[in-house]
């Protein structure tokens, strides 16, 4: 199993307002040290009008990462594409891409959340094409250094040819967040990686991996498990009482994205909504408990085929140091062990 981090950076800290920045410097530092405690990548959110101070420029903090990492991969989870003129974003995560030696995993979504819709003045119905329409494009731009044009709905470009050309070949990794069948067959098909939500159990994740695993093997695409990324909260008790007192914590932290997320109509929104209106369902799968008990549940995750996880670890450095020194090398031995019996 590899282990990333999913995280979500603020510009504030405990002490300091948004205004200092520090939040931002803490989660450079605190990247940095996940690199050097053997953390495969980090993958960030792009958030908008939330009130609290959620990173919005998430490729700029990247870039600052890349700055002073050398082998952590940096990912978004997710760029929301209708938001961004896509030539300006495709120029700006090759520019990233570059710099970071080849290390950029490009997280690309729809968006989801009601007040990020009603900010930026966007139909939701016009999300998906939108979203087909942005990918279609960077695609091109990536992919030919023939100059060209483009007249679509929402995007028109005239003879340009975008600049530079990414690291990595054709372009960066395209990872998408996926649950329904549909979205995860479409997902296949293109030859998006695939992230699989917090929430899910492992039988349904041994499920969604399958259909992704056979669709792509359906289209002659090669599977490899590292294609898929399942995210999970983390936190590392003490004991009973301290675990449950952190799910607390962590119950009214998810209230606050279930608000941001839900239309007027109370109906649509994030994918979140599945397991919101269930007591505890958002928090029944998170890695909450002793190094033993988390243990216990990445096994269960294993054995449904999960390799990739992606972390989002409450605590702080704390808990990240406890994590790679009492979880992490018992996957590690594990994987070596299997590596040997092949």
């Amino acid at each position: 199993m590899k282990f990333g981090l999913f995280s979500s950076a603020q510009a504030n800290s405990g002490d300091l307002g948004p205004e200092t920045g520090q939040g931002f410097i803490d989660y450079l530092d605190y990247n940095v040290e996940a690199e050097a405690l053997g953390f495969k990548s980090s993958f960030s959110v792009e958030h908008h009008f939330t009130g609290w101070n959620q990173v919005s420029a998430t490729l700029m903090l990247l870039m600052a990462l890349a700055m002073r990492t050398k082998t952590l991969r940096l990912g978004t989870a997710v760029i929301v594409l209708p938001w961004h003129n896509p030539v300006l974003l495709a120029e700006q995560a090759a520019t990233l891409d570059l710099i970071s030696g080849g290390r950029f995993d490009f997280g690309i979504g729809k968006g989801y959340r009601h007040s990020e819709f009603k900010g930026f003045q966007i139909a939701p119905e016009e999300a998906e094409a939108r979203f087909q329409e942005a990918i279609d494009v960077m695609t091109r731009a990536w992919t030919t250094r023939q100059r060209f044009s483009h007249r679509g709905r929402f995007w028109h470009f005239e003879d340009i040819v975008v600049e530079p050309p990414p690291a990595q070949k054709p372009h960066p990794p395209l990872w998408v967040a996926a649950g329904s069948e549909p979205s995860i067959r479409r997902a296949a098909v293109r030859g998006f990686n695939l992230i699989l939500d917090q929430y899910a159990s492992a039988q349904q994740l041994a499920q969604r991996i399958g259909i992704y695993k056979a669709e792509r093997q359906a289209h002659g695409l090669h599977f490899d498990p590292m294609q898929v990324a399942v995210a999970r909260q983390l936190y590392v008790a003490k004991d009973e009482a301290d675990k449950q007192a952190a799910l607390k914590r962590q119950a009214a932290y998810t209230k606050r994205t279930v608000d941001v997320s839900r239309a007027p109509d109370r109906k649509s929104g994030s994918h979140v909504l599945a397991y919101a209106d269930k007591a505890g369902g958002t928090e029944e799968n998170a890695l909450y408990g002793t190094p033993d008990e988390i243990c216990t549940m990445l096994e269960a995750l294993h054995d449904a085929g999960v390799g990739y996880v992606l972390l989002t670890i409450a605590g702080g450095a704390a808990q990240l140091r406890r994590f790679a020194r009492e979880i992490m090398p018992v996957f590690a031995r594990s994987a070596a062990a299997a590596d040997a019996a092949e």
